[in-house]
């Protein structure tokens, strides 16, 4: 009997825009940035984020080069998606999907929205859009979420799609001056397509 040889991700461009009931998810354009710098200029918003408050040509730079690309062709690369809803078309948050690993097929997933989108589950659809992005085009078994302790109201969005906590990692990095406890989630493709979200 010959051994199980599991796929491997390979090089995938997405199609574009990618449709949910209520949001359309496609690729960054200049014209983003002022709706953009709305919330990404907040200290509030992007507390939890990697980045401190932006400045709008912060944001155009980034638009036109880390924000720019819209394809995975090898490890290491990440899409960045706009979000916005398509009953008005207004730009409501940003998601982005990483390819980790080619080896171990694993992704990781962030996201950040405009406060004023907030309590309307924009970011659970987004979100589980791009875990079909990252299982079923992609060829991931893992996608990760790293969020912070203190960001409860994310940590309910990984959890409201069914991602398991595996680790809290105490006072684990020195992040904007003071140290943060990091939480894990993952979920892996075959519990994924156990659940509503995977079927289709």
């Amino acid at each position: 009997m010959s051994p199980t040889v599991e796929p491997s991700p390979g090089a995938f461009a997405p199609e574009y825009p990618i449709r949910t009931e209520r949001l359309i998810l496609r690729p960054i354009t200049p014209d983003d940035a002022e709706a953009m710098h709305a919330y990404k200029s907040d200290p509030e918003s992007v507390r939890y984020v990697p980045y401190g408050p932006l400045e709008q040509a912060d944001i155009e730079r980034r638009i036109a080069t880390t924000w720019s690309n819209t394809r995975f062709d090898n490890e290491g690369d990440a899409v960045s998606l706009a979000v916005e809803e398509r009953e008005t078309g207004a730009l409501v948050g940003d998601v982005v999907l990483f390819w980790r690993s080619e080896k171990a097929r694993a992704g990781e997933v962030g996201y950040i929205f405009d406060p004023r989108a907030g309590g309307r589950g924009y970011a659970t659809e987004a979100v589980q859009a791009l875990l079909a992005l990252g299982f079923d085009g992609l060829g991931l078994h893992r996608i990760a979420a790293r969020i912070d302790d203190r960001n409860t109201a994310s940590a309910r969005v990984v959890e409201r799609l069914g991602f398991r906590r595996e680790a809290r990692l105490i006072d684990s990095e020195w992040f904007k001056g003071e140290w943060a406890t990091l939480l894990v989630y993952a979920l892996l493709e075959d519990e994924w397509r156990g659940l509503d979200g995977g079927k289709g």
